[in-house]
């Protein structure tokens, strides 16, 4: 959509911009292959504890025009921070802050007749307000998911403005809520860049395996700009198939076709160039064909059972003491994983970074993907549900042509009592079937009762998932009741996969029985003896088709407060925040072979 200005007046125009941007967010699919130019790099910024920068309109960067006039606020003289990046790692004192941070960036674009302009975010944690050249672009609520502007009628040939409020601070209505259990890492986290586009463009498209089907292949595209009978060329060069299509009045173009596909696997993580084309436009993707789904208490993939070994991992570089941000930091976890004997990562609590699952597909691991829907999630207010909604659509909307992508996770340890938790998440994983039904949909509980050495597993929200995933720690949190292998699962609901999406206890690197003597807990042999009961008691889970132990790195996480062990870190890793293999590692990895 473009606007015709010419006869506007500035604060009527101002107003049709907002509504226009404020509710046209989505970012177009596949950035990597767009026409851009990266914003990253030095931004200024100016630290705002209280909010002072909105009553001084810091993003109209009003300058003194007579002597008795100054301004209490600049950009210069200030800070330079890296985008992307958090702030709480590139400044000792935002280490642990939660608020404000106004961010600046100029940069000059040649505007040519005929061409669009967005400017584009991978992500900032948690909102945005974005302003451009001085006026209000809109807002972004959801620190994990990429969002877009068009800016084609702001843009000058000049020297052209950003300012982004970002605000990282939690809301009791927000996701997450009040509840969490790592790093809060704040600010522009991700890609910035402008994306420039013709008149008419591909801005979305799926691309993948009919569910249920090894060979036929479910596609659309969708255009934005003029949008009926346009015709579209869809081809897979190296199986020398290509096929043509029109849009509806929508703008969208459908088909359905059979090929000839090597299946990826994480054997054969086997993945095909493929080109979308309309006028002079060229989009090339490399995507993966495989089918996922669950029959009885099995997981089959491309119709063969396989068993999910998985591990837990935090968007953090251990290492580096930040958010995990490009492709070595990707790598780092991934490659951690694939030594431990891994075939698919959960990736907790949030959409994590495109580039990391990219990578994933590459290296043959599959992946759980899952929103912020985490514990203390304020159900009953009545803006949660759109919320949620919009997080869950803006996850499937970048990632839905990644195969490696085979569980969409909608909810983590919510609670049954909590008013509207059911008719709210019932109706978000319908929405998800309709937006993709070609994976699997979880949710997580950790609701089970455990007496007299059984477990009873009864959660409502089981009924709206395809495995029955279960977060269960005992032997830290709870003692166990009897002998590990002779723990029983009493599941009430029809049969379906049980998954362990969590387990495990926490030990402090290099703390071992000798060195505390008298003491067992946080050793790195108690932990191990955890995992070595849990894989005891494993052999008796009627249905389980895999588990992920928590967690695979040590992470920050400023709610652990023992300042003995903890020291402000999540000791449940497999791995020391500096990489160090516990003796629980091998315990895993050990499992896992045998697997």
């Amino acid at each position: 959509m473009r606007l015709n200005i010419r006869y506007i007046t500035l604060p009527v125009f101002i107003l049709i911009l907002w509504l226009h941007n404020s509710f046209g967010q989505t970012a177009m699919i596949n950035f990597a292959a767009r026409d851009r130019k990266m914003l990253n790099g030095k931004w200024q910024v100016i630290i705002d504890p209280f909010g002072t920068g909105d009553g001084k309109q810091v993003w109209l960067e009003k300058m003194p025009v007579a002597k008795t006039e100054f301004t209490e606020f600049s950009f210069n003289g200030g800070s330079l921070l890296n985008v992307p990046g958090d702030f709480n790692s590139q400044l000792p004192e935002l280490g642990y802050y939660e608020g404000v941070v106004w961010c600046k960036k100029q940069f000059r674009q040649i505007k040519k007749q005929g061409e669009r302009y967005f400017l584009y975010f991978g992500a900032v944690n948690y909102t945005a307000d974005v302003f451009f050249n001085g006026i209000k672009l809109g807002s972004h609520e959801g620190g994990f998911t990429p969002f877009q502007f068009e800016i084609t009628d702001l843009l000058k040939g000049s020297e052209n403005t950003i300012i982004v409020r970002t605000d990282n601070r939690r809301i009791k209505n927000g996701l997450p809520g009040s509840g969490f259990d790592w790093f809060n890492y704040g600010g522009i986290t991700r890609d910035v860049a402008i994306i420039t586009t013709e008149q008419l463009f591909i801005k979305d498209y799926f691309i993948q395996l009919k569910k249920g089907s090894t060979d036929t292949v479910c596609a659309w595209v969708k255009l934005d700009g003029k949008e009926s009978n346009v015709e579209i060329k869809l081809s897979i060069p190296e199986i020398n198939f290509s096929c043509k299509l029109r849009t509806d009045d929508m703008g969208y173009a459908v088909s359905e076709f059979k090929a000839g596909l090597k299946l990826w696997s994480p054997k054969n993580p086997k993945r095909y160039k493929v080109l979308i084309e309309q006028g002079e436009e060229k989009i090339i993707d490399t995507i993966g064909f495989r089918n996922i789904e669950v029959k009885g208490t099995d997981v089959l993939l491309n119709g063969e059972k396989i068993f999910l070994k998985a591990v837990n991992i935090h968007e953090e570089n251990p290492l580096k003491k930040r958010r995990c941000m490009n492709e070595s930091d990707a790598l780092l976890l991934l490659t951690a994983a694939k030594e431990l004997g891994c075939n698919m990562v959960r990736l907790v609590h949030y959409p994590h970074n495109e580039k990391t699952i990219k990578m994933a597909e590459e290296m043959g691991i599959m992946v759980w993907s899952e929103i912020p829907v985490y514990q203390h999630i304020n159900f009953s207010d009545s803006s949660v549900s759109g919320k949620i909604q919009t997080m869950m659509s803006e996850m499937v909307a970048r990632d839905k042509n990644h195969c490696a992508v085979i569980v969409w996770g909608l909810s983590n340890e919510t609670y049954p009592g909590t008013l509207n938790r059911n008719a709210t998440l019932a109706r978000i994983t319908n929405e998800c079937k309709k937006l993709d039904s070609t994976r699997l949909i979880v949710h997580v509980a950790n609701t089970q009762d455990y007496s007299n050495n059984m477990f009873n597993v009864w959660d409502s929200i089981y009924n709206y998932s395809d495995l029955i995933a279960v977060n269960e720690y005992i032997g830290w949190y709870i003692p166990w009741q009897g002998s590990p292998m002779q723990t029983r699962w009493e599941i009430k609901f029809p049969a379906k996969p049980v998954f362990i999406s969590e387990f495990g206890g926490e030990a402090l690197s290099g703390y071992t029985k000798t060195k505390a003597k008298t003491v067992s807990v946080w050793t790195e042999e108690y932990q191990e003896e955890i995992y070595e009961n849990q894989i005891r008691m494993f052999e008796n889970i009627p249905g389980l088709c895999g588990l992920s132990p928590w967690i695979l790195f040590d992470y920050k996480s400023p709610v652990r407060l023992n300042q003995q062990f903890q020291r402000g870190y999540n000791r449940k890793g497999l791995l020391s925040e500096n990489g160090i293999k516990k003796m629980a590692w091998s315990v895993i990895r050990n499992y896992y072979r045998r697997k």
